[in-house]
């Protein structure tokens, strides 16, 4: 019984990740579109594995005698996740680590940690608090206006906790790699995670000088960019430098708040557990 219910799951959750987002929508219902189709198969399968190993091997269930199989699938699945988790966890804290080795300067009332090299690149790494990274040739390339602006989005980052919750994000990208759709998903939110810092960076600097500062980054010499840099261009959610661009000249949409009702589906999350006194 225990290995039909992981199945059904599996199925739903194959269901669901084939479901598209239209581009034609609002960026913030593509936000909670996406968000959901990413995050809720994942974490179902997780309640349910979860479920399947408390009620056990032993016993029945709707009258049909529960077997090993399915504790064996939920078991592997949970012990994966927390490989997943932990490969993640040692990853990070060496990236924070390697921070301290970089020089900080002040920028008013921010502080950043400047990486000597020639690559324009700016990005906040930490966990639930993060630091600034700026490199040289981002400096090199920006005036002081246009670095302020790149410094407004970056801290928009800050007030999101962006990499806070994309750290959980990624730990679940990573153990569900398997379903249909998780690099397609994970780009648009990545994508979506930009829109919306540069549209929370528009509220305190002229939405120009961050556009002139997106092409400025853009049109820069490299020779090769890092693995760890974040392109403009991916096959699979096209140009993203003209998309964020079009964003900031069509800046009409305000930034949405969170709304229950926009995580109500959370709630579903707890429907496996609901089935433990069918178990005996």
């Amino acid at each position: 019984m225990h290995l039909w219910a992981i199945l059904t799951v599996v199925a739903l959750a194959w269901l669901m990740r084939h479901q598209s987002i239209s581009s034609e929508r609002k960026w913030s219902e593509r936000w909670y579109q996406a968000l959901f189709l990413f995050v809720f198969p994942s974490l179902l399968l997780l309640t349910t594995g979860i479920t399947v190993l408390y009620m056990g091997c032993h016993g029945e269930m709707l009258g049909v005698k529960a077997g090993s199989v399915g504790c064996i699938i939920a078991g592997g699945l949970i012990l994966y996740s927390c490989g997943c988790l932990l490969r993640l966890v040692v990853q990070s804290d060496r990236s924070i680590r390697q921070l301290e080795i970089y020089p900080q300067v002040c920028w008013g009332n921010i502080t950043a940690r400047i990486l000597e090299t020639d690559l324009p690149y700016s990005a906040q790494i930490g966990f639930w608090h993060s630091e600034l990274i700026i490199s040289r040739g981002l400096i090199t390339v920006l005036d002081e206006a246009h670095l302020a602006a790149v410094i407004a989005h970056e801290q928009a980052h800050v007030h999101y906790r962006d990499t806070f919750w994309f750290f959980w994000l990624g730990w679940i990208r990573s153990f569900t790699f398997w379903l249909p759709q998780t690099e397609i998903l994970w780009q648009e939110l990545l994508l979506l995670r930009e829109l919306r810092a540069d549209r929370k960076a528009a509220e305190s600097v002229d939405f120009l000088l961050l556009a002139e500062s997106l092409l400025a980054v853009a049109k820069a010499p490299l020779e090769a960019a890092p693995m760890w840099c974040a392109s403009f261009n991916d096959d699979q959610v096209g140009d993203r430098l003209n998309q964020r661009i079009d964003s900031l000249l069509a800046s009409t949409e305000p930034v949405p708040t969170n709304q229950w009702r926009s995580w109500s589906w959370l709630c579903l999350l707890f429907l496996p557990l609901l089935t433990i006194p069918l178990h005996y």
